[in-house]
């Protein structure tokens, strides 16, 4: 059994700066993950895509902001636990005995549900020759865009990341961009330019046509898709790419009575507590009156989160609140030597 002072369930940004926030007033927390790596939507679905409002940063991707989370949590030397998800939870004494899908065992006072929405797939083509190639040619997230260079391309979907996704391989690959609709999802601004791509011949668009087929035995030759007329074309193509958007599922979670609002827990905005003592629900998972779904105001819940989990982990102690500037504590915690 790992004991720890809090155990937060979700390596998302908000997740990772909690781990920052305990560790400054001296907890200790671990970490479980459902996904392979940290760093949670922001790794799994845009890495390379522009993110404008994080306090400070004028401009920063998915990926660097996980760096830059993970280089300032060093200090606390955080163990992650990926691809796992918690799948029991029980009260034993003052304390929270949490179960993983991998069997590992916590016990700790507090649990920070920091999930983003849940543990979530993306939704996959319907047709049986789809999960023959998956991850074999075709592809429903793009982790390195270099392995796409000089392929022969088909995009499927009409919204944001679809429509991103084919301007940016656009410039390094063959790209057709498909989609069931003749008008796109996603901003307008970049409908525009995917339209402009075209017509500089830097990229083709198919609307309205949906897939039909998949051809070939090790590797994807070409596909077929099929109009409303019935009218089907043939592509040669090396990979596909589905961008349907996400099946979100809040699995366990919805079994532990919580008091669960259409897929979100209600907590208070005082220390964003949900209805059970010791649980704590941050990020956009969580939901109360005015609620944000923005990176920055799951950095502010955190922050009043990880105060609540101290008079939990520390009973006998008295919490003092100090800044960084000021707090030889917190400054010798981060390994600030004074000049």
């Amino acid at each position: 059994m790992i004991k720890t002072d809090a155990l937060i369930i979700g390596a998302g940004p908000v997740g990772l700066f909690v781990v920052q926030q305990l560790g400054l007033i001296g907890l200790k927390a671990e970490v479980v993950d459902n996904l392979d790596k940290i760093g949670g939507q922001c790794i799994e679905l845009y890495p390379d895509k522009p993110i404008y409002d994080i306090p400070a940063l004028p401009e920063c991707t998915g990926e660097s902001l996980t760096e830059s989370l993970l280089e300032q949590i060093k200090p606390f030397k955080t163990n992650f636990h990926l691809g796992q998800r918690v799948e029991e939870i029980s009260k034993e004494k003052n304390n929270w005995k949490i179960v993983t899908s991998k069997k590992n065992i916590f016990s700790a006072p507090n649990i920070i549900i920091a999930a983003g929405v849940g543990s979530f797939e993306p939704r996959k083509f319907q047709i049986k020759e789809a999960e023959k190639f998956e991850n074999n040619g075709i592809f429903y997230s793009i982790k390195d865009k270099t392995l796409f260079k000089n392929k022969k391309i088909c995009i499927f979907g009409g919204g944001d990341s679809a429509l991103d996704w084919a301007i940016e391989l656009s410039k390094i690959a063959n790209v057709t961009l498909v989609h069931r609709r003749n008008e796109f999802r996603g901003a307008e601004h970049s409908s525009e330019v995917v339209k402009k791509l075209e017509k500089e011949g830097k990229l083709k668009i198919k609307t309205p046509f949906q897939i039909n087929s998949i051809e070939g035995n090790n590797k994807i030759n070409s596909i077929t898709i099929k109009n409303e007329k019935g009218e089907i074309e043939k592509i040669p193509t090396d990979c596909i790419l589905g961008f349907f958007g996400l099946i979100m599922k809040l699995g366990p979670i919805a079994e532990w009575g919580l008091n669960l609002d259409k897929k979100t827990i209600p907590v208070n905005t005082e220390n964003f507590q949900t209805n059970k003592e010791g649980i704590f629900a941050i990020g956009d998972i969580c939901s109360y009156p005015g609620k944000l779904k923005l990176i920055l105001c799951g950095f502010h819940e955190g922050a009043l989160a990880a105060r609540a989990c101290f008079k939990l982990a520390r009973p006998n102690e008295k919490y003092r609140f100090e800044f960084t500037t000021t707090s030889k504590s917190m400054q010798e915690r981060l390994g600030i030597k004074k000049k």
